[in-house]
């Protein structure tokens, strides 16, 4: 029987394995009774903070997410840690390639436990489906201008949580015009502003990425574009109990239902529209649909407060300070893009006539980019002065785009980052309050 040697300050205990595991089961299910609602703890934030996975990402949902946390990665759980410091987090799981419309769309859904609704123009345009999964129960009880939220959004993440913002404050015109008043989602109709507090992205790319470029250029994107649908096309279709490790969201495409349902000519023509169209996550990180999105969320929420991190996984050689190279990264994919991103710069670079906002990168995305989006005002992060309406940029982390979530990284500097943050947001809390109250 195969044991694990625990220690505490005075004691030495043996452990069984299946004990052990029965300990991670009974904290999985504590976690799972929490975010349903129906165990509740005391908090130091008043309002919860909703993290949102990137490209190819998972959130707590996901029987992944159990073995290798998204939030935290080879740190450890995030979630869990940030629980145990008494702040009420979670974690959500939306499609991993999809578009930020529908992902949006999935957050708003599984945060009001209903039926997730792509809209009635949206899926006519884009020729699928209008109605995914339901969720029989909101991801907590009381999600409205009373409890807010605190939205963290990683990479596309970001995207997609500036996307929701925008649609809970704004709404979608062409969806009002589109659908009977009593058959629309809460989504579409706007006047929610209110319901959120704030909005942090990290490494996101606001107006695109120079890695889309480069892999375009260098013929790169294709491959990688077809490997992953059609992993998603084989997983997507396996049984149920499989899809319980990773679920890829994609029911507005017939890809994730059951085996044996449907006839397979569907199921080639919904993989051909999932690949050959423009709603999807490979779209929307180009430079002109980030343009497109950019215009399309370009009023910013008054009363809601934006920040954005960014890591740069450029250093110089103390041998020879005049050279960038990715010396910030461990990881050896990040090392590669981001050095295949100074390559294409190299004349810019050599003849001195670039900016570090295009050429800094992350290793996926210039900090350029990751700052803020470009028609929208910013400033420098100022802890005693934090406004709304505005971006503002906290001070350069070194890293890579991993490296925002614990991949690789130092334990100690990740929960330092999340306590940091944890403790920055619930100063709008109390800065929202006041505000409200003074109007």
């Amino acid at each position: 029987m195969m044991i694990r040697f625990i220690e505490n300050a005075e004691t030495h205990y043996f452990i069984p394995e299946k004990y052990i595991e029965f300990l991670q089961d009974l904290w999985y299910n504590i976690s799972k009774l929490k975010t349903e609602g129906i165990l509740t703890m005391s908090s130091r934030n008043k309002y919860p903070m909703v993290f949102v996975h990137g490209m190819f990402g998972w959130g707590g949902d996901e029987g992944l997410n159990r073995k290798i946390p998204y939030w935290g990665a080879s740190t450890g759980d995030l979630m869990k840690f940030l629980s145990e410091n008494d702040y009420e987090t979670y974690s959500v799981s939306v499609g991993p390639l999809s578009s930020a419309w529908d992902r949006a769309c999935e957050m708003y859904a599984r945060l009001m436990g209903t039926t997730v609704d792509y809209g009635k123009a949206h899926a006519e345009k884009h020729n699928h489906r209008r109605f995914g999964r339901a969720y029989e129960q909101p991801l907590f009880e009381g999600f409205s201008n009373e409890k807010k939220i605190h939205l963290i959004g990683h990479s596309f993440g970001g995207t997609t949580v500036r996307l929701f913002a925008h649609l809970m404050a704004y709404g979608a015109p062409e969806e009002i015009a589109a659908t009977d008043p009593k058959d629309i989602s809460g989504l579409f109709t706007g006047g929610k502003g209110d319901w959120i507090c704030s909005l942090t992205t990290m490494c996101t790319p606001n107006n695109g990425t120079v890695a889309f470029q480069v892999a375009e250029k260098y013929k790169i994107m294709p491959l990688i574009e077809s490997v992953a649908y059609n992993y998603v096309g084989i997983a997507g279709r396996m049984p149920m109990q499989t899809r319980q490790f990773f679920d890829f969201h994609l029911e507005q495409y017939g890809i994730n239902n059951t085996p044996g349902k449907e006839d397979q000519r569907q199921l080639r023509q919904a993989k051909r529209n999932l690949r050959k169209g423009s709603d999807n996550i490979k779209e929307d990180m180009s430079p002109e649909r980030s343009k497109e999105l950019n215009e399309f969320m370009k009023p910013m929420n008054p009363t809601v407060y934006y920040f954005s991190y960014y890591f740069n996984a450029l250093g110089k050689k103390k041998v020879d300070s005049t050279k960038l190279k990715p010396l910030n990264t461990d990881f050896a994919f990040l090392y590669l893009t981001s050095s295949l991103i100074m390559f294409d710069n190299r004349k810019k670079i050599a003849s001195g006539d670039y900016s570090m906002d295009d050429i800094a990168n992350d290793g996926l995305v210039n900090i350029g980019s990751a700052k803020h989006p470009e028609n929208q005002p910013f400033k420098d992060y100022d802890p005693d002065h934090i406004e709304p309406g505005i971006w503002q940029v906290l001070p350069e982390f070194e890293g890579d785009h991993g490296t925002a979530i614990g991949l690789f990284a130092d334990k100690e500097k990740t929960r330092k980052l999340y306590l940091d943050m944890m403790e920055m947001l619930c100063k709008t809390e109390a800065l929202q309050t006041a505000s409200a109250a003074n109007a």
